[in-house]
């Protein structure tokens, strides 16, 4: 749940800037470009940013970056799930998926015969909808299916998504929220004017086309949340904050009685109130050049008519007087959230409520991370603030360690805010977290899509952007003390709290999925804006070369310690990173030793005194192991690495272990063993994935059981730590200061005059696979199939060909795949396939295909998936697209700063020295459909398959399981090898 705060603090951070420069003026500015067209800007704005309003109204939003030869972009909509209708919910999120489907000249064959099957269609659903008897609606659903068919004929599955991947695009999707529905895509900058004349034909008409297909998309997406745990307690939350309001009242993705009887009249009348110019806005944040840039938008979408919009009246929220309880049940493993219904975006209570959730929780060292998180009184907790138009919600969450009791984590919870209440936390606290948020900024400011995303969120919530570039300037004028008493005001007894407690799911509602006939894709037609659109000549962008031996510069301590240093001439940053070339493959404890460092303190400092010395400098540490290597790294604002890395040294040499601090450590591994195979994803991805890969030697299992972890001392994992600095090491250095760099790590980092070798990795061996079906019995309404075969070894030569196959085959909503299971025959509503190379060298390649359907789809789908892997599919015009989209991929595809080392270290263990993505490219530029054809038959086609699979014993045909090989049910505990539960006595 953490994810949410760099998202929502995404605006406060970007809102720095150079504010010193000019006595923190703050203001907008109007001017003309040379075309006349008016734009603002804000002074000291550190994104950069000009806004337009076009005649019409459009939003456009412009900043320059050009880090890559890309521009991200961002079609907004103000029209999210609180301007359904009341009998229609979840239509906003429908329109989404449908405007993904063409217009009178995108995805048709001859529209004037469509259209009259579409009318016919549409007047159908209206009849189904009306209609209250059971078998009369069966019988008009036959109706629509049939007509659907014949209407299918005419149609031309996926071309925006052919188009659109035909550019070179990646990120291709959309999302729908509370307030809006956002359209994206990230373009090669050469691409611009072809993703205009597709987006502004794309946004010009709605044609409802492939209805019901989509439909059964939206039917199995509804299913699916009812497999999240954290989808159900985050509903039950907003139901219970808000009673009357839609945002408690019409779930996003619809109620199920509203996505059985959708109207097509209604989605279309919906588009046409809301899809208006003065309704939305166009997002581009890239390789652009500004008034280039407005005058082809306008050219684009200036045409469109403004509408007068109007937005439902929302109802206004009575106060709660009492705590609220509700509780949820599923598989996964049990937790608390509180919540606080807030005043909505733009507000007083979002500086103080923003400002309270920094120091209750930062990762580093707010009252939650100190006094629950660090002294590991729970196994996890956190809060995150929301804030929407009417109104947002401040959410705390935890989860229990072993025999806690979710009540038990909501008093703890309750008691960090009573300490803010009390003002019981440091004076400094609100500088700190203000130097937190510029660092962040920097770091931030860096990405263009981040960007993107700060004036998606303003332009959705209607906040002016000077407002938003003088938020951090505002929070720093409120004192400790007036803090406090918001505080004390607020966080009252006007709260919700939903216990997740884990038990079997109740309540579920499941939307049956109508048998459908397979529509026709039409993969070999093309419709003439598709023509058109391919002859529109593009000048190639060039693909990137790093020269690594001149990009990489090297140098080296007093002792010896080579140092390979990048320049960061962007920003005032640093990273110092210490290397060893060995990880747990060749010390089974440095992975406990590593994860203990995280509670350690020294003979100066305790535990929490020393994170709160960290955040104090704004710097960071951190310890990490993998399999082949770990390190430890010192990063944040230049000035003040001298300081962070002498503290960690301190830690380093000084680190104190204790015993007490030791067993609940143990206790939250033996928790997070428990947490994690009741996670399905964590059971499929990393469970069965390594079971197939592995079978019994593997990482995953070669662990040591809770009493072994028990009988290891502490002060043996302080000793291996400590002893890191005896073996063998490299340094690398990203910042602008690289002579402060290594006289620190002169006088600092003081090591041994002789290091030692590392000690020998254990190998562990990939098994052959084929024949097997490994099942998971879990609680769930879907099902989830991976099918994984062992491959050859690495071979670079394969890269370029494997990344073409993903591409055209397996990868993205206009492969093969996705267009065969889903689009034509709904069978699921996700699948995909992929080629992976291997990571090292010497290691297998391995093909894998991955289906989440309906329990009762499965056969159907694993038929049509294995027809798929056995008969690759031949469209050379959809070859000749995959081709294109893969080169544009490749030529706009930069790697920069720091990037630049970690790409190497990678390439270096794939036994590559030199960046190969032009010779890729070269590659691929001489390909045609015989040599994809080759490829599958060589890698693909005849591979045995173990397959891999999740789902309830109860739904699944476990009969047809054994015709894919010999089944075993496989219990999570062996998965994991971990101990069984001891029963609990009575």
């Amino acid at each position: 749940m953490k994810f949410f705060k760099p998202i929502l603090l995404l605006l406060l951070v970007v809102a720095v800037g150079c504010k010193e420069s000019k006595k923190n003026q703050v203001i907008t500015e109007k001017h003309t470009d040379p075309n006349g067209f008016n734009y603002e800007i804000v002074t000291n704005d550190p994104t950069g940013l000009r806004l337009y309003t076009l005649d019409n109204g459009l939003k456009v939003y412009l900043s320059r970056n050009t880090d890559e030869p890309k521009i991200q972009t961002f079609i907004p909509v103000r029209a999210g799930s609180v301007y359904d209708p009341g009998d229609n919910t979840g239509l906003a999120h429908y329109l989404e998926h449908m405007v993904f489907k063409g217009t009178d000249e995108i995805g048709t064959q001859d529209w004037e015969s469509e259209k009259v099957l579409l009318q016919e269609i549409s007047n159908l659903y209206e009849a189904h909808k009306k209609e209250t008897d059971t078998l009369k609606k069966v019988a008009i659903y036959r109706q629509i299916d049939s007509v659907s068919q014949l209407a299918s004929k005419i149609s031309i599955a996926n071309e925006y998504d052919k188009m659109v991947s035909s550019l070179g695009a990646e990120g291709t999707n959309a999302w729908t929220s509370h307030e809006e529905t956002v359209y994206t895509n990230k373009i090669p900058s050469n691409e611009f004017d072809k993703w205009l004349k597709l987006e502004s034909e794309r946004f010009s008409q709605l044609v409802l086309r492939l209805f019901h297909t989509e439909l059964e998309a939206v039917y199995e997406e509804f299913n699916r949340s009812q497999d999240s745990d954290g989808r159900k307690e985050y509903y039950e939350m907003l139901k219970t904050l808000f009673p009357e309001h839609p945002y408690g009242q019409q779930p996003t993705i619809g109620i199920s009685e509203h996505l059985k009887n959708p109207s097509m009249v209604a989605i279309n009348n919906y588009f046409n109130k809301y899809y208006v110019p003065n309704n939305m806005a166009v997002i581009l944040v890239g390789d652009l050049e500004f008034d280039e840039t407005i005058k082809k938008v306008n050219d684009a979408f200036g045409s469109f008519k403004a509408k007068e919009v109007t937005y439902p009246e929302r109802p206004k929220e009575q106060p709660i007087t009492a705590p609220i309880e509700k509780e949820v049940f599923g598989p996964e493993a049990a937790r608390v959230s509180i919540g606080f219904r807030t005043a909505g975006i733009g507000s007083d209570e979002e500086k103080y409520i923003t400002l309270i959730d920094m120091i209750l929780n930062n990762s580093e060292a707010g009252l939650i991370d100190l006094n629950l998180n660090q002294k590991q009184k729970v196994q996890r907790a956190g809060c995150y603030p929301v804030f929407n138009n009417d109104y947002g919600v401040h959410t705390f969450y935890g989860y229990p360690k072993s025999n806690q009791s979710l009540e038990d984590i909501k008093a703890l919870l309750l008691g960090q805010i009573e300490e803010v209440k009390k003002g019981n936390f440091d004076e400094w606290m609100i500088q700190a977290v203000v130097n937190d948020l510029k660092l962040s900024e920097i770091r931030q400011y860096e990405n263009a899509t981040y960007v993107a995303y700060a004036y998606v969120d303003a332009f959705v919530h209607f906040q002016d952007w000077e407002a938003e570039v003088k938020k951090l300037d505002e929070l720093k004028k409120i004192t400790k003390q007036e803090l406090v008493d918001f505080a004390n005001k607020f966080y009252v007894d006007d709260y919700a709290v939903v216990y997740k407690r884990q038990g079997e799911s109740r309540n579920l509602v499941k939307v049956e999925n109508p048998r459908i006939t397979p529509i026709e894709l039409n993969r070999d037609k093309q419709s003439a804006f598709l023509k058109a659109f391919n002859e529109i000549e593009v000048s190639p962008i060039k693909p990137q070369e790093i020269d690594y031996s001149t990009a990489i510069k090297e140098t080296s301590t007093k002792n010896g310690l080579k140092v390979s240093y990048i320049e960061n001439d962007v920003n005032d940053l640093a990273e110092l990173d210490v290397i060893f070339d060995m990880g747990k493959d060749s010390n089974k404890k440095l992975q406990q030793a590593i994860g203990y460092v995280e509670y350690l303190g020294t003979d100066k400092y305790s535990p929490e005194e020393l994170k709160k010395e960290f955040y104090k400098l704004g710097i960071n540490y951190g310890v990490s192991t993998a399999d082949d290597y770990c390190y430890v790294s010192v990063s944040g604002l230049s000035e003040n690495m001298d300081k962070g890395l002498e503290l960690f040294e301190h830690l380093w040499t000084n680190a104190v272990a204790n015993q007490e601090t030791y067993d609940k450590y143990v206790q939250n591994i033996g928790k997070r063993r428990e947490d994690g195979k009741a996670n399905k994803g964590n059971i499929l991805w990393n469970g069965l994935m390594n079971y197939g890969m592995y079978g019994e030697n593997s990482r995953l299992r070669d662990i040591y059981t809770i009493d072994e972890l028990k009988s290891i001392s502490p002060e043996e994992l302080v000793t291996i730590f400590k002893d890191l600095k005896n073996y063998k090491q490299r340094i690398f250095y990203f910042g602008n200061n690289l002579q402060g760099a290594i006289t620190s790590l002169d006088e600092k980092h003081q090591i041994p005059e002789s290091l030692e070798e590392y000690p020998k990795a254990k190998d562990y061996m990939e098994k052959e696979t084929g024949g097997h079906v490994y099942f998971v019995n879990y609680d769930m309404v879907q099902s989830e199939m991976l099918f994984l075969a062992k491959g050859e070894t690495f071979d670079p030569k394969k890269m370029a060909a494997s990344a073409l196959f993903n591409t055209y085959f397996g990868s993205g909503l206009s492969s093969i795949v996705f267009q065969e299971i889903r689009e034509s025959k709904s069978l699921a509503y996700s699948a995909f396939s992929s080629y992976r190379n291997a990571s090292e060298k010497g290691k297998p390649n391995y093909t894998y295909a991955y289906i989440g359907t309906q329990a009762n789809k499965m056969p159907e789908a694993v038929d049509a998936m294995m027809e798929l892997m056995t008969n690759m599919p031949e469209a050379e015009k959809q070859f000749q697209a995959a081709k294109e989209s893969t080169l544009k991929q490749l030529a706009a595809e930069r790697i920069n700063r720091q990037d630049i080392f970690w790409e190497y270290e990678r390439l270096k263990k794939r036994g590559i020295t030199e960046d190969n993505r032009k010779e890729m490219y070269n590659e691929i530029q001489q390909m045609d459909f015989n040599d994809l054809k080759n490829f599958f038959n060589e890698n693909i086609k005849g591979e045995t398959y173990d397959v891999m699979v999740i789902g309830n014993k109860n739904d699944v045909d476990m009969e047809a399981l054994k015709k894919l090989g010999e089944v075993e049910e496989v219990d999570v505990d062996y998965l994991f090898n971990y101990e069984k539960p001891k029963p609990i006595k009575s």
